[in-house]
């Protein structure tokens, strides 16, 4: 089986959480809150035709009024009348000048209800060899890596913060965190 199709099949057998769902378990499973939280998507865009597959990770402008400088995956807001899959192929295109058509979604993993307030839904993207080259939208990012599936086989680091009861979750990343 292709590479692609190893994702795709590992996806469909993936028992996927979506935080909606963790809410109606209720408090005793210690399931986030969601009430209010905003819908947000972010792009997995795996890449090939380097050494390694690789996942396109941005490092944000540092223009930017939130989290300006943070390492981040394409995403955003999920707009009225939007699935998951369609926000992130459209951020992917904004963020990235990436235009994927629909059939390049391979999946979802499971949702991430973040301290600020947005429930996001990680979209496994299939990129391969990208035919246009990746033209990042200045004003939102400031530089593009394609991280190798290796790099990220690695154990997360949990770092208590003071500002919330939820850990932040940290990887090695191009000699930092």
């Amino acid at each position: 089986m292709s590479l692609r199709g190893d994702i795709q099949e590992a996806l469909r057998r993936f028992p996927r959480r979506s935080a909606r769902r963790a809410a109606r378990r209720g408090a005793r499973s210690g399931a986030p809150r969601v009430r209010g939280a905003r819908p947000a998507a972010v792009a997995l865009a795996v890449v090939t035709g380097g050494n390694d597959p690789a996942v396109l990770i941005t490092r944000r402008a540092d223009s930017l009024r939130a989290h300006p400088g943070q390492y981040a995956l394409p995403g955003g807001r999920i707009d009225p009348g939007e699935s998951a899959a369609d926000a992130a192929l459209r951020e992917l295109a904004e963020e990235l000048g990436l235009r994927l058509p629909s059939e390049s979604v391979l999946g979802l993993l499971d949702d991430y209800v973040t301290r600020s307030g947005f429930v996001i839904t990680p979209v496994v993207i299939w990129a391969g060899a990208p035919e246009q080259p990746i033209r990042p939208h200045e004003a939102e990012v400031a530089e593009v890596f394609a991280v190798p599936f290796a790099d990220l086989d690695v154990e997360p680091v949990f770092v208590a913060i003071p500002e919330s009861d939820r850990p932040v979750i940290r990887l090695p990343l191009r000699g930092g965190w």
